[in-house]
């Protein structure tokens, strides 16, 4: 019997491991694939306290060590299902059963990608998911920017202010956005609405250097920019909670600022919840957060 069983290594569950080891509790963290999530594709983290330059690699590298230098037992096994019992919790993976007390549920989102070629082979090379985290690599530069709802525009607010000209590229020819976001980009004079199109193509040998956008009529141009922000949406990863967890209308599992869900004993931490902001800092404080929360449930059974 397990005190905490945390689902996800990423930059939330680890944190939260680290909470929960300290306080001598009986952990297990879960992890499907690989530690560190969707942080060890980001070349360059800049706007984490104390660190002021480290790569997503390094960053996952130092966290997992941390995990372990604690003691926390970590299995690399893929979570099918959780059951809710009377007087305990089941975790069920693909080799085995695991009882707990608590589950901390940090499974994460990933990105929704636009599917065209070499999108993944140009990540960190021009191809970026996160305005806040690499918009200043491209000072003073030629930019695009793909979508329409309300994080595509705060995220060309923000380049605007950053970049020489940015290119904001809609399949439809309305934005999905807020009024008040939609009337302050059209203000900035720095930025082109490419709308009825979409990306097609993306160019350059070792790093972006162009890319080629088809209308809805089939013409086809290419705007030359040095890096694309693709801000179409994200997919938080519960759908195997589905049945227990409550879920708002796009799948993140409801939550506020303490991480608890719905189920007594059972909290959320990191992108995968309803929250304002999803940064590497905000992942970590849930990790703490549901941590801190599952040792009081914990200690009060």
């Amino acid at each position: 019997m397990y005190d905490i069983i945390i689902i996800g290594a990423g930059p939330a569950g680890m944190s939260a491991a680290i909470y929960a080891g300290r306080s001598n509790k009986k952990t297990l963290l879960l992890e499907a694939s690989a530690y560190g999530g969707q942080i060890i594709n980001t070349p360059s983290i800049e706007n984490y306290p104390v660190e002021e330059n480290i790569s997503g690699y390094d960053f996952a590298n130092k966290l997992y060590n941390q995990v372990k230098n604690i003691g926390t037992e970590i299995k690399f096994e893929k979570v099918t299902n959780i059951k809710n019992n009377k007087d305990y919790k089941e975790v069920i993976t693909s080799k085995d059963t695991y009882k707990t007390k608590s589950i901390i549920i940090a499974t994460g989102a990933k990105n929704r990608h636009l599917g065209v070629s070499r999108e993944d082979e140009l990540v960190g090379k021009g191809v970026s998911y996160c305005a806040t985290c690499d918009g200043t690599f491209y000072k003073n530069k030629d930019v695009a920017i793909v979508g329409g709802g309300n994080t595509a525009i705060e995220d060309a607010i923000y380049l605007s202010n950053i970049v020489n000209k940015l290119y904001l590229i809609h399949r439809r020819d309305e934005f999905r956005a807020q009024e008040v976001l939609i009337d302050e980009i059209k203000k900035k004079k720095n930025v082109e609405f490419v709308l009825n199109s979409n990306v097609v193509s993306l160019n350059g040998d070792n790093r972006l250097e162009s890319i080629t956008v088809e209308d809805k009529d089939g013409n086809k141009k290419d705007l030359e920019v040095s890096g694309l922000f693709i801000a179409v949406g994200r997919i938080p990863e519960n759908d195997i909670f589905k049945d227990i967890i409550d879920r708002d209308d796009n799948g993140y599992i409801i939550s506020d600022e303490t991480c608890h869900t719905n189920v007594d004993g059972i909290f959320v931490a990191g992108d995968n919840r309803t929250k304002l902001l999803r940064q590497l800092v905000t992942a970590t404080s849930d990790g703490a957060i549901a941590a801190n929360e599952a040792i009081k449930y914990v200690n009060n059974k």
